[in-house]
């Protein structure tokens, strides 16, 4: 059943790999791949006012509520273990390893997140680094909005992806 969807099979000849021949939505059939290592890198920045930016820095991320990167550490780590339950057509991973790192970046009065994301499995795990990222991006967010609202988290994307049948890096 296609919901009313109208969608031609140039959608799966053009790659968009969660549609069938008719259209119809599916999880990607993986069992015919073999295991394999695979790795991704995603990044993304949570920008402050300066003044703001400023005050975090000079606290070392320390708010009333606490360390914000130590709490947004522990919510990447979780949120990528969790990918499966929050982006639909993810396959549930055994993550062998999820690693996060905070940056202060004085010419943009923000902090950089990084998370790589690795496992050996059938299918790859950019979905996990990207929602690791994003999850502590929010969660710095959280943190933070008693300043002020006036944040943004911007540019969080895919850097690399090792392992499978393609290769990606972000140039």
């Amino acid at each position: 059943m296609n919901n009313n969807v109208q969608i031609d099979n140039r959608a799966t000849q053009c790659g968009l790999s969660h549609l069938d021949s008719n259209g119809d939505i599916t999880m990607v059939d993986v069992s015919g791949k073999r295991a394999t290592t695979r790795e991704a890198h995603a990044t993304g920045q949570v920008r402050f006012p300066s003044e703001v930016y400023q005050q975090i820095k000079a606290a070392d991320g320390m708010t009333k509520k606490g360390s914000i990167t130590q709490t947004a550490h522990i919510a990447g780590i979780m949120a990528a273990k969790r990918t499966h339950d929050l982006i639909p057509l993810c396959h549930p991973l055994p993550l062998d390893k999820i690693g996060l790192s905070f940056d202060y970046d004085d010419n943009l009065d923000s902090i950089t997140v990084s998370a790589t994301v690795k496992v050996t499995h059938k299918t790859g795990v950019e979905m996990e680094a990207l929602t690791a990222v994003s999850v502590a991006c929010l969660t710095i967010y959280d943190m933070t909005k008693a300043i002020s609202h006036d944040i943004a988290i911007d540019n969080v994307r895919l850097i690399t992806k090792t392992g499978g049948k393609s290769e990606y890096c972000h140039a």
